[in-house]
């Protein structure tokens, strides 16, 4: 048995304005999901992109338009987006305050397609520290 302490997982910058801490990924042993949360300053977010399985994104803090397609709706915490596998998505911090979401893929590691990309983005691969 394994217990993973999320304070202990280092943050990192992913993109201006965003940070992200992995908790559990193929990185630390998981072999089903890819659980992490993210911090958003306002007016950033992530780009349209999708992932090959469903995910699940749920705003813990602040005020976040996301969209599915051409479907937008505006989360505030304690809601939940959940995002069918191959749907183009994304989402943006409106809010004047940090974006605090926790996001679930039902994938051991993080992998993404955004637009204009020829290859998928892959991070937290079993072995690898992010």
């Amino acid at each position: 048995m394994k217990a993973v302490t999320h304070g202990n997982q280092p943050r990192e910058e992913w993109r201006s304005g965003v940070t992200t801490r992995m908790h559990v990924s193929a990185s630390n042993g998981a072999t089903q999901l890819c659980i992490f949360e993210q911090w958003i300053a306002p007016q950033a977010g992530a780009p349209t992109h999708s992932h090959p399985v469903e995910e699940v994104l749920t705003v813990i803090a602040g005020k976040a338009d996301m969209w599915i397609g051409e479907n937008n709706a505006i989360l505030t915490a304690g809601q939940s987006l959940v995002v069918p596998a191959n749907r183009e998505h994304g989402f943006r911090n409106i809010g004047s305050d940090t974006l605090h979401i926790h996001a679930v893929l039902a994938s051991p590691i993080f992998e993404a397609t955004f637009d204009m990309a020829a290859e998928p983005v892959r991070r937290w691969l079993a072995g690898s520290a992010g």
